[in-house]
C-alpha cells in the first residue's frame, strides 16, 4: 500500500467553512445570523474563504500543515451536501478567485488542501435533476438518478418515496453511478478539481457507492491527474476492503476514536483496548495505518469535550494518545479551544475569535504536541508495539520504535498516581537507558538496578524518549 509520503507528516485541520471564520462580508447572505447565533443547517452565519486565508497565521501557529473543507460547492444548506454546481464555488463563500488565491497561500505556506467530495447524491437544484422535476418520464436524464415512479413529489412531506435519497431525505436524490454518462460527470468534477491545484479528496460516505470499479476508475483519474493526491474515504466501521491501491489511501480511523474515547471515559479496560488496536493493525496492514485520518471530532460527532463531560484532565491524555498513532491526526475547528457542542448542528457553532473565550491551556497543549510528533520521526513514521502490562493497572503503555531508536508512551487513566516499572534488564529494549518525557513535563524517574520506576500523577501521560547514557 503506497500512501502519499506527505500525508505521513501531516497534521490536518477540519473546517467547517460558514462557521469558521468571516473574511469577506461583502458575500453574506442578505439573511446572515449574528456570529455565534445557535446553529442549524439553513441559516448562515458569513464564515468564507478569505475568513480562512487570513487565519492561516493562526493555523501554522498552531502546527498545522493540512486542511480539510467541508462542502464549499454552490448548495442552499450551510452543510452543503445537498450539492447543486460541483464546478462552482458557492458564492457565500467567495468565487473561483477567492478560491485559487487561497490554495495559492496554503501552498506557499508548505500546507496542503483537501475537498470534500459528495458523489453519493447531490442537491435537488442540480441542473439534471431539476430537468427530472420539470419534465417527468421524458427528461433526458432520466436514468441519472433512480426514479421508482412518477410524480416525484420531491417537495412533500416525509421521505423520498418515488425515487431513491440518502437516507430518505427529498433533498439528497442519490445518483446513479451506474450510468456512464454520470460517471464521467463525477469523474470530470474529481479531475478538474486536482488540475486546480487541491491535494486530495475526502469522499463522502463511499460505502454507499457500492461499485468496486467505480472506485478504481476514480483513483486512476484522480491518481493520472496527480499521483500524490490523497484518497480519504468516510468510512466508520472497521472494513479493510477500502484500504488499497484500487480504493482509496486512508479512510476516517472512527474506530480508533471510539476506542481512546471508550477507554479514557472508562467504558472498557485497558486490556479490551490493547485487543481492538491489535484488530486495527490485523484487519488494514501495518503500512496502510500510516494513510489513516486520526480525528476525535468532527461534523458528524458532538464535540469531544462535551463527550468527556468537561474534563481537561481525560481531554489532555485523549490527545496524548490519538498524536501517539501512525496516521495523520486532524483538529476539528475550535476543539483546540475547548468548544463544546452536542449533536448535529450543535457541534457546528461559530468559532469565537474572542481569546478570552479560549481555553489557551488546551491550546498550549494541542500545539505542543504537534510540535513533538513534527520534531520526531518516530512520532510520524515509526512502527508501534504493545510491550508486557503495565505494572500499574490503568495505565496504558505503548512504544514506538524505527531506526534503533524507541519512544515509550505512558497515560494513566486513574483518579490517582500511579507508580510504573520498567523492566531494565539485558533483554530488554530499555535496559542502560535513559527516558526523558518529550512533552517536557517532569515526572520522578528512578533508575533501581533492573528497573525504571515512573510515577505518574493521576491522569498523566507522556512520550518518553530512550536514549543511551
Amino acid at each position: 500500500m503506497s500512501v502519499p509520503e506527505w500525508v505521513k507528516e501531516s497534521v490536518f485541520y477540519h473546517i467547517f467553512p460558514d462557521r469558521f471564520a468571516n473574511g469577506d462580508s461583502s458575500n453574506d447572505p442578505p439573511n446572515v445570523q449574528p456570529w455565534g447565533s445557535p446553529p442549524d443547517s439553513i441559516h448562515f452565519q458569513g464564515g468564507d474563504l478569505a475568513g480562512i486565508e487570513q487565519k492561516l497565521d493562526y493555523l501554522q501557529d498552531l502546527g498545522i500543515n493540512a486542511i480539510y473543507l467541508n462542502p464549499i460547492f454552490l448548495s442552499p444548506s450551510t452543510h452543503r451536501y445537498n450539492t447543486v454546481d460541483y464546478f462552482r464555488i458557492d458564492p457565500k463563500l467567495g468565487g473561483i478567485e477567492e478560491f485559487r488565491r487561497l490554495l495559492r497561500q496554503v501552498h506557499q505556506r508548505g500546507m496542503r488542501l483537501i475537498l470534500d467530495g459528495v458523489f453519493n447524491h447531490c442537491g435537488r437544484g442540480f441542473f439534471a435533476f431539476n430537468d427530472l422535476l420539470e419534465n417527468g418520464k421524458e427528461s433526458p436524464y432520466l436514468n441519472w438518478f433512480h426514479v421508482r415512479r412518477f410524480p416525484l413529489n420531491a417537495y412533500s412531506r416525509g421521505k423520498a418515496t418515488s425515487y431513491e435519497a440518502w437516507w430518505g431525505f427529498k433533498s439528497l436524490p442519490k445518483f446513479n453511478t451506474s450510468n456512464p454518462a454520470v460517471r464521467r460527470y463525477i469523474f470530470d468534477v474529481a479531475r478538474y478539481w486536482i488540475e486546480e491545484g487541491i491535494d486530495g479528496w475526502r469522499l463522502d460516505v463511499p460505502n454507499e457507492i457500492d461499485d468496486d470499479e467505480f472506485w478504481a476508475e476514480f483513483r486512476e483519474v484522480v491518481k493520472s491527474a496527480n499521483p500524490n493526491a490523497y484518497l480519504l474515504g468516510e468510512i466508520w466501521d472497521l472494513l479493510p476492503r477500502w484500504v488499497n491501491e484500487t480504493h482509496f489511501d486512508g479512510v476516517m480511523h472512527y474506530p480508533l476514536r471510539s476506542a481512546i474515547l471508550d477507554v479514557v471515559r472508562g467504558g472498557i479496560g485497558i486490556n479490551d483496548f490493547y485487543a481492538r488496536l491489535t484488530r486495527f493493525e490485523q484487519t488494514y496492514g501495518w503500512e496502510a495505518l500510516f494513510g489513516m485520518y486520526l480525528l476525535l471530532g468532527s461534523h458528524d460527532t458532538e464535540r469531544v469535550k462535551t463527550l468527556l463531560n468537561g474534563s481537561k484532565e481525560k481531554l489532555r491524555l485523549a490527545y496524548l494518545l490519538l498524536f501517539a498513532f501512525p496516521g495523520a491526526p486532524a483538529i476539528y475547528y475550535g476543539d483546540e479551544i475547548g468548544m463544546e457542542g452536542g449533536k448535529d448542528p450543535d457541534c457546528r457553532r461559530a468559532f469565537p475569535w474572542d481569546e478570552n473565550q479560549w481555553d489557551q491551556d488546551l491550546r498550549q497543549w494541542i500545539k505542543k504536541l504537534i510540535q513533538t510528533r513534527r520534531a520526531n520521526p518516530l512520532l510520524r513514521r515509526g512502527k508501534w508495539k504493545l510491550p508486557e502490562p503495565a505494572s500499574c493497572d490503568g495505565v496504558i503503555q505503548m512504544v514506538r520504535e524505527g531506526g534503533g531508536q524507541q519512544l515509550l508512551v505512558l497515560a494513566n487513566l486513574k483518579d490517582e498516581p500511579c507508580r510504573v516499572t520498567v523492566p531494565a534488564n539485558h533483554e530488554n529494549p530499555f535496559s542502560s537507558q535513559n527516558l526523558t518525557n518529550l512533552l517536557g513535563e517532569s515526572y520522578p524517574i528512578e533508575k533501581n538496578h533492573n528497573q525504571w520506576d515512573i510515577t505518574l500523577p493521576a491522569l498523566k501521560g507522556g512520550y518518553f524518549s530512550i536514549s543511551n547514557f
